[in-house]
């Protein structure tokens, strides 16, 4: 298949780019202070993403309530609708979801990290241990964040408002955290959450829960890079880390019977 190029209009660096679980939307993010989506749903939205003359996309959907630079976007999974979170330099959250009708409804995490947010991460729609014991079969709708306060910070939906879910914020990074990823998890009761600083180090955040709420995360370091890490990523099953570092290694990390992390392999370029 050809390469396709996508004429996102943005006025600035672009910082993030994310394709919905379908394919068929592309939401971009911009030190413009915009976010712009390319595609939707409908066979109409999808159609109207793309110009007559060249049939290369253009945005359908641009949204400017940020004040600041927009440096992380998430999609939330497939089985809670098309629905898009997004992390400003303002220090704010916003939470984009598609309508029926093609418009979109907007809510917002006011000053989740008042100096800046650089990351957001989605949580699993099922709940932990709900395969595997008596949790909760209703889809959850939770998201961890991480900013430039160095901490990181767990949200969840109560009766449509945002609220944290965490006490305290995760606070064992010494500088910014560049990037947050919320492990994928098959029924487990527990959840895990990757955190990724420019003070060199990864952490990993477990939770032992099943349906209780407020429960304590506890972290550990994976491992000290020497050098600022800037993105963490999990394979789909939730077992394998890769570490992006500063000094241009992609590494995979997996975790031992033990409970501690041992270095898989070196991806090469």
């Amino acid at each position: 298949m050809p390469s396709q190029k996508i004429e996102t209009g943005h006025q600035d660096t672009v910082h993030d780019v994310a394709m919905d679980y379908y394919g068929k939307c592309i939401a971009t993010a911009s030190s413009d202070s915009t976010i712009k989506i390319v595609g939707g749903w409908g066979e109409q939205q999808y159609t109207s993403a793309f110009s007559d003359s060249d049939r290369s996309p253009r945005p359908a959907h641009v949204f400017d309530d940020h004040k600041s630079s927009v440096n992380s976007i998430a999609w939330a999974p497939h089985e809670l609708g098309l629905c898009l979170a997004c992390g400003s330099s303002d220090g704010n959250i916003s939470v984009f979801t598609a309508r029926a009708d093609g418009g979109w409804d907007a809510s917002r995490i006011d000053q989740a990290h008042p100096v800046g947010v650089t990351s957001v991460s989605w949580a699993p729609s099922i709940a932990p241990g709900a395969l595997v014991g008596s949790g909760l079969l209703d889809p959850v709708q939770k998201l961890c964040s991480g900013g430039c306060d160095n901490t990181v910070k767990v949200w969840k939906l109560y009766n449509g408002i945002w609220m944290m879910d965490c006490f305290p914020a995760l606070q064992m990074h010494t500088d910014w955290v560049r990037d947050v990823a919320w492990a994928p998890k098959l029924g487990l009761p527990k959840s895990t959450i990757a955190s990724a600083s420019q003070d060199r180090k990864v952490i990993i955040w477990i939770v032992a829960t099943v349906a209780k709420e407020g429960d304590q995360w506890e972290g550990k370091v994976l491992h000290d890079f020497n050098t600022p890490v800037w993105r963490v990523s999990w394979s789909l099953t939730g077992n394998i880390l890769a570490v992006a570092d500063g000094n241009n290694n992609v590494t995979l990390w997996k975790e031992a019977v033990d409970g501690g992390w041992q270095q898989v392999t070196v991806v090469e370029p």
